[in-house]
């Protein structure tokens, strides 16, 4: 079984793949650079034997990770207790098959770099995928499917904390969904601009994308917050929450001839 490990900013996503299919099993641990080999070893054993399942099944590891100080870690530990060397997105000799139209195609990240490789070989193009995360990014590919840019923008959680932390009497609220747009209150006000005003935003930007490119995309919503979002964000056509592991998917297909750096 193929092992995908998503090593984000806020979490770490780990997957149990078996062939193309869905995921087995899926977990989430919140992301630590300093996390060492052997505390993902302690806390990844007992999850697989929950699930019916063992270092040993772990035949291959693919990772994404847009936190390179960890990756010296997530290569112990694969190597130490899984007896493998992973393979990492952007390791020298690997191929993702994608046209990116950028002057620096080498600097989009490994995320971005799989959730397109996902999205294209699933869905429509032209195409918008929205990825909210710890940031919120906007990939645009063209009715080609080759990919044209995008957008980086502060994530939810991130506007949240600022405007709790640059004021002296707001606090830190949670985030969700308010009954009304007009707050009645600190807190309900507080919900209403910060949830309504990152739809209101995502949805302008949709449309300038779209006006600039003089399209009418598909538009895919991904990511660990996606769910907060869900039948807000007008004109969203699908809902993929497991689109970045797909794409580590298919990354390791196409790659695993390749000798992974050791």
């Amino acid at each position: 079984m193929l092992l995908a490990i998503d090593a984000g900013n806020t979490n770490t996503v780990f997957a149990v793949c078996k062939d193309a299919q869905t995921p087995v099993r899926v977990w989430r641990i919140k992301a630590d650079a300093a996390r060492t080999a052997d505390e993902y070893a302690a806390w990844l054993l007992p999850l697989l034997q929950q699930g019916g399942l063992g270092l040993a099944d772990i035949t291959d590891v693919v990772i994404g990770s847009v936190v390179p100080s960890a990756n010296l870690h997530f290569r112990k530990f694969c190597q130490t207790y899984l007896k493998k060397t992973p393979l990492f997105v952007g390791d020298a000799g690997t191929s993702h098959g994608l046209t990116i139209l950028l002057p620096h195609p080498e600097s989009l990240g490994a995320d971005r770099v799989v959730n397109v490789m996902a999205a294209t070989a699933q869905y429509k193009t032209p195409m918008i995928i929205i990825d909210f995360g710890t940031a919120t990014k906007l990939e645009v590919i063209d009715a080609n499917g080759a990919y044209i840019g995008g957008i980086i923008a502060p994530g939810i959680n991130q506007s949240a904390d600022a405007l709790h932390m640059a004021t002296a009497k707001l606090p830190k609220i949670d985030i969700m969904k308010p009954a009304k747009v007009t707050g009645t209150d600190t807190i309900s006000a507080m919900r209403s601009g910060i949830f309504w005003g990152y739809v209101s935003m995502i949805e302008g930007l949709i449309r300038r994308l779209s006006d600039e490119n003089n399209f009418k995309p598909f538009i895919l919503v991904t990511g660990g917050l996606a769910p907060i979002f869900e039948g807000s964000i007008g004109g969203v056509d699908k809902t993929d929450e497991m689109l970045t592991i797909q794409g580590l998917q298919l990354f390791h297909a196409r790659n695993k001839h390749v000798k992974a750096v050791a």
